[in-house]
């Protein structure tokens, strides 16, 4: 029981499809040994009350409040008495998965995990509504800031839509998040090891730039179909964009300044970042990862023979001066 919980964090605006992924998975995996944290905006549960739980699923109710406003309150005496029940051993259950309101910000709720050491965020997990992600990311800024922070990105209704309107938002979902797998759902049917068990918060040598998204399709047994993106000649002037900075060879020095001075002066907009950074004089990858200005460091493999060594550094933020953060990064090279 001292193992630390897996968190899977689920999120995105409201009517998105998040019951219906997690009774999915209720209904598919009988056996599992899981706690949902469910949260609603009123003074009913909704949602809470359309989960299919078994004997072995474990479900919190929070009402009358968004847990992004409650993180010091309710939602963290939750996962205390969560835990508390655990260790005493009345309840028992292997993950917990958190689903919260369609009015939630991830970023409080993030950063609570990073506190709690019986608890281990695995991923961050965000429904979009294909039909109407365009109308909400005009209306309400949280939509893209939990498009933002997703480590995986399930886009629903996408049946409902004409194809300039499916093309439309996946191009402007990328613009927000270029990190984030994206994968296309019907009716909450998506396997389970899709969404959970990604391990995302791990330092990891992987940092590649999502390219297409992968198609599920109910009646089809075989593997996610991937589509590349259409060509769009459009952009939106959403707050919150995903920006690249590409590189070679960095000076140790330098680069460690310049991540300082971004985490310092500019982490409270910097949502998600990664940078794989090939350091002169060193045969490995440097990892950096970070959410605001909770940042981690560490070496991963070594650059294998043959291969170009290419720093590359992911930002998804707001507001950033990025004309600025793209020079001193280039002059932070050996």
């Amino acid at each position: 029981m001292n193992q630390a919980v897996a968190v899977t964090l689920l999120t995105g605006f409201l009517g998105a499809g998040k019951t219906t992924l997690i009774n999915h998975f209720l209904t598919h995996h009988a056996d599992a040994s899981v706690a949902i944290l469910e949260n609603e905006f009123g003074a009913v549960n909704i949602d809470g009350a359309l989960l299919r739980g078994g004997d072995n699923v474990n479900v919190v109710e929070l009402s009358n409040g968004c847990v992004c406003c409650s993180v010091r309150g309710e939602f963290t005496a939750a996962l205390t008495e969560l835990l508390a029940q655990r260790q005493r051993g009345e309840l028992t259950f292997d993950r917990l998965i958190v689903e919260t309101t369609g009015l939630a910000d991830p970023a409080p709720i993030i950063q609570t995990f990073f506190v709690e050491e019986a608890l281990r965020l695995d991923a961050v997990i965000t429904l979009a509504d294909c039909h109407h992600i365009s109308r909400q990311l005009d209306e309400h800024p949280v939509a893209a800031s939990q498009l933002g922070f997703a480590d995986r990105i399930l886009l629903t209704k996408a049946d409902t839509c004409d194809e300039q309107q499916h093309s439309e938002a996946l191009a402007r979902i990328h613009q927000i998040n270029s990190k984030a797998e994206i994968y296309q759902i019907e009716n909450g049917v998506c396997p389970a090891d899709l969404w959970l068990d990604l391990n995302a918060f791990e330092l990891s040598d992987a940092n590649s730039l999502t390219k297409g998204f992968h198609a599920i399709r109910p009646a089809d047994q075989s593997a996610p179909r991937f589509t590349p993106f259409k060509e769009i000649k459009r952009s939106w002037d959403d707050a919150i964009q995903a920006h690249v900075f590409e590189a070679g060879w960095m000076d140790l020095h330098k680069a460690g300044a310049f991540m300082e001075q971004c985490v310092e002066r500019y982490g409270n907009d910097m949502l998600r970042y990664k940078g794989v950074l090939a350091i002169a004089g060193n045969p490995q990858r440097l990892i950096v990862q970070g959410v605001h200005k909770v940042v981690g460091f560490d070496y991963g493999s070594p650059w294998r023979e043959g291969e170009t060594p290419q720093s590359r550094l992911v930002i998804i933020g707001r507001y950033l001066p990025v004309d600025e953060l793209r020079t001193a990064f280039a002059q932070a090279t050996a």
